[in-house]
């Protein structure tokens, strides 16, 4: 009687616990559990340096970043290294060949007019009539051919100036003087001499070597003037130029590939920048200054990420919650609870990162992380603890980074996660104590397990002592959270009012007060009660349920009788039945009345409310029929049934629901002359039609297949308990005396 009510029956929680923004407060709260445990991991180190002076310790890279005014140099540098780049014009040999070719028709083509207007000049003066042939000859002889030098006026004048200004009038003259013959054999050999030599690559230190190459291509005996021969050399040696051309697009992508193959310098996590003595040069102290490290640098951005991440998890996980189907969807209490064993989680996790100041190798392994998700395990779900398993690793990846030079640890946040849930795994199907201590040393083999995997994933060379001393504190980890569980256990039972296996089979020893009350004050009742109990049990196991609830919640589920135990019938031995002597609506009320007075004795002990709400929901709202019925026998109108149902409330749980089927069919049963299984089968399936007809089962999860099961279940159990009786020699000749005696 002296207990401590639960949270749930405190009046300022009562107050509290269906505010609108409570869960808001909560969860703002977690958030803050969140941020204030891992701030101090992510204020970045300032260091006081300066160029020239002597460095005081160790200096090393907290994160990766890029060296960008190195990777900048050193691209600079492969971009300078690129030499100018040549592309082969492969065009300017034909376009040479042409601009010759067009010379040798200039010329033939000069030749031709002027041949022609010769000719024309001769053909007019041959067709006028003169009186004698002197005549006819001496305008002959006054016809002349076009002047050498118009011819070459004329043909400067169509060529383009550059060609114009390079060749010599010795040159186009001797071309102009040649016969048409002659012309066409010197421009094929010039023309094949300039392709041979253009064909080759010739830069423009190399157009003398080539322009003399194409000179001894052109042979002296092919031609029959040696002034043609030299006009023939000067126009070839006149075409040939430099066709191996600095292509400047071609270098600048050159260049730039160049600087793409540069790769970017990076400066690795972990990586020494200065050791304790050497000197700060300018090169370190821009790296300094690059990686934030120095005091004068103030940056907001790891608190601003902090505050991000921290939103995310909390975010993450009032979504899980609210979707989940797990106690924390509706019940504030309940989340409540879950925001302390957070805290006290994340308060053991800090606590235990300051170990490392101890300089002991692998000292922060100790950290009995498990017992948070053993404990969300075991007060609420395993789906919870799993989920929160993830933020638990994410977490100790922050605390625990004073081993590492990076923000986060992400060693410690692989082994917190396979710590966390290897308890939650081993404690899903049974969560006794000796089970939490067994899942203890489960989580130490598992911690072993993980730490050794970890070591060798490093590839260091450790000394068997290192090795040694990971492995003893992962053990002990495991150690220290089963025996963190067990002692923080009973607290958040008795203050959250939860209701654990440890719990329920602490309430199902037959020496509780209040569970001797019911076999001393009233045994009838006590025995109906087991009976219900080994019921309910096997047919809650059966649907999934828990059966250990419904056992438990069997054993108190009369405790009312214990007020007026002979007006039940089952604890009247030897007496006559006091209803016999009360009107039926005196009795009604005496027979409702008990499980209201049983819930209201389980509240004034301070019982867990699932308890509590067996006992007031076993019977619904279901009819009192052997009353109702009485009451009728002799009036012509008859009474509203409602004034002879249990006011109720209906099931709310699978348990109470599987109870009260339970607890109308043992009484049943009982009732029975002669039990057997047809007639038990047929008497459970009619109890369990009425009642869902009644609507018993509208406010509960149970589904017609459930049913089915459960009705399986009690024959099954019912069957083994009133089975036929093998009648012995002794059971015959006594009922032999028993029928000569009437």
């Amino acid at each position: 009687m002296g207990k401590r009510a639960p949270i749930d029956q405190q009046k300022w929680w009562k107050k509290l616990k269906d505010h609108r923004y409570i869960r808001v407060i909560l969860f703002f709260t977690l958030g803050m559990i969140l941020y204030l445990s891992m701030l101090s991991n992510v204020i970045p180190h300032r260091i006081d340096v300066s160029v020239g002076a002597v460095a005081d310790q160790d200096i090393r890279a907290p994160i990766t970043i890029e060296n960008k005014p190195a990777t900048e140099e050193k691209k600079r540098a492969a971009a300078d290294a690129v030499g100018p780049q040549y592309t082969n014009k492969k065009d300017f040999e034909e376009k040479q060949a042409r601009k010759i070719e067009e010379i040798f028709d200039l010329v033939s083509r000069i030749n031709d007019e002027a041949e022609q207007k010769y000719n024309d000049a001769i053909e007019e003066v041959e067709q006028r009539e003169f009186e004698t042939e002197e005549e006819l000859e001496e305008h002959l002889n006054e016809v002349q051919a076009v002047p050498i030098e118009e011819k070459l006026t004329q043909l400067r004048a169509i060529i383009s100036h550059q060609t114009s200004d390079d060749l010599s009038d010795q040159t186009l003259i001797t071309f102009l003087e040649t016969d048409k013959s002659e012309l066409n054999i010197a421009r094929d050999i010039t023309l094949d001499a300039i392709r041979t030599v253009m064909r080759e690559e010739i830069s423009l230190n190399d157009v003398d070597q080539a322009q003399d190459l194409v000179e001894n291509k052109i042979v002296r005996s092919s031609v029959s003037t040696q002034k043609l021969y030299l006009a023939m050399i000067e126009i070839a040696r006149f075409a040939i130029t430099a066709n191996h051309m600095n292509d400047n697009v071609a270098t600048e992508l050159a260049k730039q590939a160049a600087r793409d193959a540069i790769e970017p310098v990076m400066i690795r996590e972990g990586q020494l920048l200065v050791e304790e003595g050497d000197l700060i040069t300018l090169t370190i102290y821009n790296q300094i200054v690059l990686l934030g490290l120095h005091e004068d640098q103030v940056n907001s951005f790891p608190f601003i990420g902090l505050a991000i991440l921290v939103l995310l998890l909390v975010s993450m996980l009032a979504y899980y919650f609210s979707d989940a189907k797990t106690s924390l969807q509706k019940n504030n209490s309940h989340l409540l609870m879950y925001v302390l064993v957070f805290l006290v989680t994340v308060v053991i996790m800090k606590i235990t990162s300051f170990t490392n100041n101890l300089n002991l190798q692998g000292i922060t392994l100790i950290a009995p992380v498990a017992v948070g998700s053993m404990l969300l395990t075991m007060l609420i779900h395993q789906r919870v603890a799993l989920f929160t398993s993830m933020v638990f690793s994410i977490v100790a990846s922050i605390i625990f980074n004073s081993e590492s030079t990076a923000v986060l640890n992400y060693t410690l946040g692989i082994y917190v996660f396979f710590s966390s849930v290897a308890g939650v795994f081993f404690l899903s199907k049974s969560n006794r104590v000796s089970r939490i201590l067994q899942a203890g040393l489960f989580v130490s083999a598992i911690n072993i397990c993980t730490i050794v995997a970890l070591l060798m994933l490093k590839n260091a060379q450790y000394g068997w002592i290192e090795i040694g001393s990971n492995i003893g504190f992962a053990f002990l980890s495991g150690f220290l959270a089963a025996v963190l569980t067990i002692g923080l256990l009973p607290f958040f039972e008795a203050g959250f009012g939860i209701l654990s296996s440890m719990k329920l089979i602490e309430l199902s020893n037959p020496n509780h007060p209040l569970f001797r009350k019911i076999l001393v004050e009233t045994p009838g009742t006590y025995h109906h009660s087991v009976m219900v109990a080994n019921l309910s049990e096997s047919a809650c196991e059966a649907i999934g349920a828990n059966g250990l609830l419904a056992r438990v919640g069997s054993y108190y589920h009369d405790l009312g009788k214990t007020k007026r135990p002979h007006f039940f019938i089952e604890n009247q031995m030897k007496m006559e039945n006091p209803h016999d002597k009360l009107s039926p609506q005196l009795s009604k009320t005496i027979i409702i009345s008990h499980p209201y007075d049983g819930a209201e004795m389980l509240r004034s002990y301070k019982m867990p409310k699932e308890i509590i709400d067996i006992a007031e929901q076993h019977h619904g709202t279901s009819l009192l029929k052997f009353f109702y019925h009485k009451a009728n026998k002799d009036i012509e109108k008859p009474l509203p049934e409602a004034e002879f149902r249990y006011p109720g409330p209906k099931a709310q749980t699978v348990e109470a629901a599987v109870v009260g089927i339970c607890d109308c069919i043992e009484a049943a049963v009982r009732s029975m002359a002669k039990p057997t299984p047809d007639k038990i089968e047929l008497l459970v399936k009619k109890i369990i039609t009425d009642r869902l007809e009644d609507g018993q089962f509208d406010e509960c999860d149970l589904t017609l297949k459930q049913l089915n099961i459960i009705a399986t279940s009690i024959c099954e159990t019912l069957k083994g308990t009133f089975h036929s009786r093998i009648e012995y020699p002794e059971d015959v000749k006594e009922k032999g005396e028993k029928s000569s005696d009437h």
